[in-house]
């Protein structure tokens, strides 16, 4: 008998280091010590659903405020989507509306954006050569281009990751990335990965160059799902990055026998029944459902979240203060999400008519999130 194969675990440093199917995973689940939620809990559901209704408010051209929350109304918190964000809709934008013509150019462009993830890097980049061709492109002259913005003390980086500086002595970081960028081409890594049939064989490929850490990896393996180089299930793999980490630090007193990446595809499976259960009303992204980078993402903002509604829980980071501070650039532009999701049609509709759900007020009362220093607060681990 032919064993039908499986594909890769859906779920990082499993116990067994098998493959894993959503099938054997949803089986195996009750046999196990289950994550235990903390006080925190709730705060999760909440965020993703609110965040979300500001967004949709914004989309509508509703003036502001658009929630009732303080604390979302005065600081900064990506969206409930990643994709929905700023940088992430003005990569896809770019991908669909000004498409390359072969994959290694894909690849190219995708990662040269991402690696620096700012927007003004990118235009000042393609106001001096045009659209980056992987044949024609030289590097040299873009090393040349970033140290002169640099040694004027410009910025080129985005403030979203912490990039690793390899270590060169001597070597600036930019310079530093466009040469691994020029070793990923030469190495032929765009023709590798357009013939991957997991997401986790993308990361797995990433994973192999320097610098670019379990976190980095992920999160380009994501990037480039959102072109048409690669078209894999986001549902089958998931990293959690330090945000996440502390997040679910926060919001379980612990994870049982699951991993982190396991708790997140579990919270991926069980959102219908907790928005439901917590009274939130949530139709996700145009039908969409939260997908598991959404979920590590989302945990990574009730991280900081929490800080404000509840300061005495420090989680693992220990970190007590919110950044940046909310600062409204405009109305949002109409979103384009990848074709082979299938939602531009539906958002066309959306705008013409207006929904019908999604923008109602929250249904778990502000103050149950509020920080009462008259009740003790229990401390929560992993």
């Amino acid at each position: 008998m032919v064993q039908k194969e499986l594909p890769p675990e859906r779920t990082r440093n499993r116990p067994t280091n098998q493959p894993i199917n959503r099938e054997d995973y949803s089986a195996i689940a009750h046999m196990r010590s289950m994550p235990k939620p903390s006080a925190l809990y709730p705060i999760l559901w909440y965020f993703a659903s609110e965040r979300q209704r500001i967004y949709l408010k914004r989309l509508r051209g509703l003036p502001p405020p658009w929630t009732e929350d303080p604390i979302l109304r005065a600081y900064k918190f990506t969206n409930s989507f990643r994709a929905s964000d700023r940088v992430s809709q003005y990569l896809i934008k770019k991908t669909y509306t000004l498409p390359a013509k072969d994959i290694g150019t894909l690849f190219l462009r995708t990662i040269l954006f991402k690696i620096f993830n700012r927007i003004e890097t990118w235009e000042t980049l393609v106001d001096h050569f045009g659209l980056p061709d992987v044949r024609t492109f030289d590097f040299d002259a873009c090393d040349h281009l970033f140290e002169t913005i640099r040694a004027s003390s410009g910025r080129l980086y985005s403030g979203a990751y912490i990039m690793p500086t390899g270590r060169l002595a001597g070597v600036p970081k930019h310079r530093m990335h466009l040469h691994l960028i020029r070793r990923m081409i030469r190495d032929r890594l765009p023709e590798k990965l357009s013939a991957t049939r997991y997401l986790s064989q993308v990361y797995e490929r990433f994973l192999r160059y320097p610098t670019f850490g379990p976190f980095l990896s992920y999160q380009y393996t994501i990037d480039l799902n959102y072109t048409t180089l690669i078209n894999h299930s986001e549902e089958e793999f998931v990293v959690a990055g330090p945000g996440a980490l502390d997040g679910l630090s926060k919001c379980f007193e612990t994870l049982g026998d699951y991993t982190p990446e396991q708790t997140i595809l579990w919270l991926t499976d069980i959102q219908e029944n907790e928005f439901s259960r917590f009274g939130h009303s949530f139709d996700g992204l145009w039908g969409r459902p939260l997908q598991p980078i959404d979920i590590q993402n989302i945990l990574c903002e009730v991280s900081k979240y929490t800080r404000i509604t509840h300061p005495m829980v420090r989680g693992i980071s220990g970190r007590t203060r919110i950044k940046q501070k909310f600062h409204m650039n405009g109305a949002l532009p109409e979103p384009v999400f990848p074709p082979k999701w299938d939602l531009n049609s539906a958002i066309d509709t959306w705008l013409e008519l207006g929904p019908k759900a999604g923008t109602a007020p929250p249904t778990l009362q502000q103050e149950n999130l509020v920080f009462d220093s008259s009740k003790p607060q229990k401390q929560v681990h992993d």
